[in-house]
């Protein structure tokens, strides 16, 4: 049922659009998944469950909007269409993003935590310094971050930030239940959505595994954003079903019941039966679907699998804009290093 205060008007190809959207990202996941366990990647980090939060969101965002991400939003990055090999090679090592921000309205992935909410800010406040807000060419900034990131210093000063500047910026937190072994209970005693009351602006709750929902409470919260409102803070109540990285293993810290119980709401299932149950497509549209899902990961995954492993000696690269004696004498050493282990296999 549509929320009054959240309208949203979808016509049956919006809805296969979102559709298509959610399985492609899905398949690209487990794709990146398997490639990591077989040691073409580095790490990798799922977003299985989260596809709805990040599709829903994603697709709210106006090509001028400036989007932040943490190192998860996979989905987030295809409604901006950022290449997945691009997010596939810095996973693997050989690039250090690979996108330019600007072209894409999609920031670099950011693995200090929280540290993007605040980057969002500065950015949002140089959006309302423009003197654009109101205007057909506004644009607003949105920060995605988990649950763990809530207890950041780094999100609490940039929500005062943009609460006192009553700055254009949309905090997205995406509560998977989990900051990596800690469960919410852990990290706050009331719901999160209503901590942005105590920095004076609106925080709201939605069904993070509802597609339709994240789409139109997201896109409602930017809208006030770029006519000068001010930030939202959204809280997407999903579950990260996966684990938190390629090298966790969840089973020591969360029960299989837990997760089973979250795999009855699995959001693309959910969209697959709106579409049944609305006669709004046919088993050749869900087939036809998946031949392409198919196809994007066989193409990725050979993409991949052509990229050059990453040169050991290439992690000293870029680290400083000039020389610097420090890293000079630890690349030397490192060098030093790998040519004794060519002599031995002589």
């Amino acid at each position: 049922m549509e929320h009054p205060d959240y309208p949203l008007d979808l016509s049956a190809e919006d809805v296969r659009g979102l559709y298509r959207d959610l399985v492609i990202v899905r398949r690209i996941d487990v794709e990146a998944v398997a490639l990591a366990r077989q040691g073409e990647l580095g790490l990798w980090t799922p977003l299985l469950g989260q596809e709805a939060a990040q599709i829903g969101s994603g697709r709210a965002a106006s090509a001028n909007d400036m989007v932040f991400p943490t190192y998860r939003e996979h989905g987030v990055a295809w409604c901006r269409e950022v290449e997945p090999l691009k997010l596939l090679g810095m996973f693997r090592g050989i690039n250090h993003g690979g996108w330019d921000p600007k072209e894409h309205g999609f920031h670099l992935y950011t693995v200090v935590i929280g540290s993007q909410t605040l980057h969002a800010t500065g950015y949002a406040m140089g959006i309302q310094r423009d003197g654009v807000l109101g205007t057909p060419s506004a644009g607003a900034t949105i920060a995605y971050f988990g649950d763990g990131a809530t207890s950041q210093g780094d999100v609490n000063e940039s929500f005062v930030f943009a609460s006192v500047f009553n700055a254009p910026i949309v905090f997205f937190c995406q509560n998977n239940q989990w900051a990596i072994s800690e469960p919410l209970e852990r990290q706050s005693r009331i719901p999160l959505y209503k901590r942005a009351q105590g920095f004076g602006f609106p925080g709201v709750r939605v069904d993070g595994n509802d597609v339709f929902a994240c789409l139109a409470v997201t896109r409602k919260a930017l809208e006030n954003a770029r006519t000068g409102q001010g930030p939202t803070l959204v809280e997407a109540y999903t579950y990260r079903m996966g684990a938190h990285t390629t090298t966790d293993d969840p089973t020591r810290y969360r029960l299989k019941a837990e997760e089973e119980a979250w795999k009855l709401k699995d959001p693309i299932e959910r969209v697959k039966a709106y579409l049944v149950r609305g006669d709004m497509a046919d088993a050749g549209f869900f087939e036809r679907v998946e031949a392409e899902a198919k196809q994007i990961t066989k193409e990725l995954r050979e993409a991949c699998l052509a990229l050059p492993d990453p040169g050991p000696l290439s992690m000293f690269d870029n680290v400083y804009a000039g020389e610097h004696p420090l890293m000079t004498e630890e690349q030397e050493q490192f060098a030093a290093y790998l040519a004794s282990l060519e002599e031995e296999s002589k």
